[in-house]
């Protein structure tokens, strides 16, 4: 059976030239190569290999399969490797998989399966552009962040917009201008927007793109710091 595997970011190609930022690793652009990839066996070998192959073998055993001995060596499809992303955020390496086909974001953000909010609509149109913080659709420990996000628009003078599914993050009294709300789809936020504050997901990440606005970003874990990386090179975000 035929099989493309679809990467949704950068930072899932490893590669010794323009390496993907990753927490703890040294990467840049005067690191030896040879030590990049010193640095990606320690890490499959000692890190990937002890959590991934026990499980996936005791499995493959089952169905008279042999064992796998690399996780990397399955990482990437032979049949064709599908990326998300186009080639101006994460330019081909010459060390990633020869079968590899760069597209564009898919910028869905669950706008098609919301109906209009009037009370985010008459937020929007309610005075000048807003900066949208959001720490993640998945985030439950961003109480920081919003503390800081309330912070920041009372300093500035600024309207804020604030997003997350748990409430009991935001404080409970927000000053005049600074609005909560459990959802919003930054595509149709994005026009009435003048900075977006996130972790660095790459789903947010490219609506902040489309939008053509400042990003601000405070990456915690996974893709979210090379993604954060990218965007500073681009001169788009910090």
């Amino acid at each position: 059976m035929p099989l493309v595997t679809v990467h949704c970011q950068p930072a899932s190609l490893w590669s010794a030239y323009a390496s993907p930022v990753y927490p703890g690793m040294v990467s840049g652009p005067y690191t030896p190569r040879w030590f990049k990839r010193l640095q990606y066996w320690l890490g499959e070998t000692f890190v990937l290999d002890r959590v991934a192959c026990p499980e996936t073998n005791h499995f493959r055993n089952q169905l008279g399969l042999p064992p796998m001995r690399k996780t990397t060596r399955w990482w990437h499809s032979p049949d064709g490797v599908l990326c998300l992303f186009p080639g101006w955020f994460g330019p081909r390496q010459p060390d990633w998989p020869a079968n590899v086909w760069l597209t564009q974001f898919p910028l869905w953000d669950e706008d098609s399966i919301y109906k209009p909010q009037p009370e985010v609509e008459a937020f929007l149109r309610a005075g000048e552009a807003t900066i949208v913080f959001t720490p993640g659709s998945s985030n439950a420990q961003a109480v920081t962040f919003f503390q800081a996000a309330v912070e920041a628009c009372r300093s500035l003078g600024r309207r804020g917009m604030l997003l997350s599914r748990f409430p009991e993050q935001v404080p409970p009294d927000l000053p005049e201008g600074v609005r909560y709300f459990a959802y919003a789809p930054l595509s149709r936020v994005r026009s009435r927007a003048a900075a977006l504050v996130h972790q660095g997901g790459i789903g947010t990440t490219a609506q902040g793109l489309r939008a053509g606005i400042p990003q601000l970003l405070m990456p915690l874990a996974y893709d979210q710091p090379d993604n954060a990386a990218r965007l500073k090179r681009l001169g788009v975000g910090d």
